[in-house]
């Protein structure tokens, strides 16, 4: 499938650009696929499973809402109604939808390699830089600013201890090798620091 024709057929270039989304937007999209080709590159999976992560990787956010529960159905739903419209086989646009859908979670087995490498870019914002992982916390809360202060500290904090309490944030080697440390460091600061 050509993912140009896909992004543009799914109109997902213009539901990145939504005004509500600050950290869920094209910038967040395109860093998830820059790290879904280190990855695959990395964990050498077959150009056919990376471009069917990167398509999942384009519409795992393609509905966000943050004040619902069901954004990856809605997002998966998406995908599956364009992909079908696009010809893709059922195998095919099953299979994005369901990457989609395990994005809600992040638990994924190392040996679902497609899920593995998916969820780990998803999550390699946890890695970042210092900086740039302060700019992400700004623009979550900033999504939730319906939200009072201590709602969101309770509700976000819940969310990274529960990151915290697996024995891996990352799924692939190479996300345990080189993202696991900084990445486990800054989140038990955030949650320190919203725990305060």
């Amino acid at each position: 499938m050509d993912e140009s024709a896909i992004v543009a057929a799914a109109g997902l270039r213009t539901r990145y650009a939504e005004p509500h989304r600050r950290y869920h937007d094209q910038h967040h999209v395109d860093s998830v696929l820059a790290a879904v080709d280190e990855l695959a590159a990395a964990e050498r999976i077959a150009d056919d499973d990376r471009a069917i992560v990167r398509l999942a990787a384009w519409f795992h956010d393609a509905v966000y809402d943050p004040t619902a529960a069901d954004n990856e159905e809605r997002s998966a739903d998406l995908a599956l109604t364009v992909l079908r419209s696009e010809g893709a086989s059922a195998g095919f646009a099953d299979e994005v939808a369901r990457l989609v859908t395990v994005t809600a979670e992040h638990a994924v087995e190392p040996s679902d390699v497609r899920a593995a490498v998916l969820c780990d870019a998803d999550l390699s914002i946890l890695a970042a830089d210092a900086d740039r992982y302060a700019a992400y916390t700004r623009w979550v809360r900033e999504e939730y600013a319906f939200v009072d202060d201590a709602t969101f500290r309770h509700g976000r904090a819940a969310v990274l201890r529960r990151l915290l309490s697996r024995e891996h944030l990352y799924a692939t080697s190479y996300g345990r090798e080189h993202w696991e440390r900084l990445a486990r460091e800054q989140v038990a600061r955030e949650v320190a620091l919203l725990e305060a």
